[in-house]
């Protein structure tokens, strides 16, 4: 794998990620902070690979903002461990370590399970039922994903199902912690040659989890979603390091 793009790549790949029609989600106030989204937006699909340099000329004229409002919202996909800096060659999308992918599925463990758990045994609150009914939305954009071999669109909906499923916490915070760890994981399947491969078989699972919570039965889909993860990060684990190794 390649540890960077050529020069003469740096303006078409801001181009390709059309950030210039990005500009209207900025608004009349360009902060860092909503540049930092549509970057992290660019970086999750892909447009911007691991390993890529990011030029602070096209980027910044792309989206019409400041040299110091780009810098700052490249500090904070930094500090999302999204991007790294370079000393005297500038700044890259990182590439996940076999390490950093281990610890993704640890945290994941942690949140994700816990926010079934926490459903109880009770009757559904309203945002806990939006919540069920966008991880059911998920899966069934994931099903038609696969049946049409939108394998992007499959890998999409599995994130937006994950996503779902830390949201039955109806915790802002821990909503914000998955995005960033979410991304980082994007990163990790931007680099395997067949994402096909790691999300397919686990629509299935998606399914029978979605099921259990729209069952209202917390317990079998916490069951079912530590095995799911456990069985991901083995099989993905082994399939990075070999992938890492080659490149």
């Amino acid at each position: 794998m390649a540890g960077g793009v050529a020069k003469n790549d740096q303006r078409r790949l801001a181009e390709v990620a059309g950030l210039e029609r990005d500009r209207a989600l900025l608004g009349r106030s360009s902060t860092a902070e909503r540049v930092a989204d549509i970057l992290r937006d660019r970086i999750t699909e892909g447009y911007f690979p691991p390993g890529a340099r990011l030029s602070e000329e096209s980027i910044g004229g792309a989206l019409g903002v400041s040299r110091n409002t780009l810098r700052e919202a490249f500090r904070l996909l930094t500090h999302e461990r999204l991007l790294e800096h370079r000393l005297n060659r500038g700044v890259f999308v990182r590439v996940v370590t076999v390490e950093d992918l281990d610890d993704i599925f640890r945290v994941r463990m942690l949140v994700e399970c816990a926010a079934v758990r926490g459903l109880g045994q009770g009757p559904y609150d309203a945002a806990v039922t939006e919540a069920v009914a966008a991880i059911e939305a998920a899966v069934r954009a994931g099903e038609t994903a696969a049946a049409d071999r939108q394998w992007e669109d499959l890998s999409t909906a599995n994130i937006r199902f994950h996503q779902a499923v830390v949201a039955l916490a109806g915790s802002p915070r821990t909503d914000e912690l998955m995005r960033g760890v979410l991304a980082e994981l994007r990163l990790v399947f931007h680099v395997m040659d067949d994402p096909q491969r790691f999300y397919a078989p686990y629509l299935v699972r998606n399914r029978q989890i979605a099921e259990s919570l729209l069952a209202g039965d917390a317990v079998a889909a916490e069951r079912l979603l530590l095995a799911y993860l456990e069985d991901s990060r083995g099989q993905l684990s082994g399939a990075y390091a070999r992938r890492i190794a080659e490149s």
